[in-house]
């Protein structure tokens, strides 16, 4: 489910069916951008985005993830979009000053 999931997102194909399944076209756009913007395949961008936070949440953030996951028909991914929407912020480009 989920843990396959992860283990499974460097595979281009895999990373691309699950973002394109968020039906998110900002999210998308934000991560493919970034990739880009730091030469990086788009797949290993989103299973390093997804690993950093799974290495960094802290407990309330565990919580909340399970929350999302146990109302969702779709756990897994549920928990991708929850965790790719909460890093998105960071992956913006800082604003010009």
């Amino acid at each position: 489910m989920f843990g396959e999931l992860i283990a499974r997102l460097d595979r281009p194909e895999i990373a691309a069916e699950a973002l394109a399944a968020l039906d998110d076209a900002a999210l998308e756009t934000t991560i493919r951008t970034y990739a880009a913007d730091n030469g990086m395949a788009m797949a290993d961008c989103l299973a390093g985005i997804v690993r950093r936070f799974l290495d960094r949440a802290d407990d309330d953030t565990w919580l909340q993830l399970v929350g999302i996951m146990g109302r969702a028909d779709d756990p897994g991914l549920a928990a991708l979009g929850a965790i790719l929407r909460h890093c998105a912020h960071d992956l913006q480009p800082a604003a010009a000053t």
